[in-house]
């Protein structure tokens, strides 16, 4: 931690992983890195473009950040 409130940054990085992890990774139990490569594609594109997630008011972060570029 070089400076001030470095600590908290990395909280964010922190629960998406666990999020990933527990939704996606150990549940599926994938036999080898390209499965897991893939497989990690398609829970990010799911994750962006279909999941609403409570913390934007029920929208996914497609619908968020496409908003926020045409104004």
């Amino acid at each position: 931690m070089d400076g001030r409130g470095r600590a908290l940054d990395n909280v964010f990085i922190e629960r998406l992983w666990w999020t990933v992890k527990y939704e996606d990774i150990y549940p599926k139990s994938y036999s080898d890195g390209h499965i897991l490569y893939n497989g990690l594609n398609r829970y990010f594109d799911y994750d962006n473009m279909e999941r609403k997630h409570s913390a934007l008011d029920k929208r996914t972060p497609f619908e968020v950040f496409s908003r926020a570029t045409i104004h």
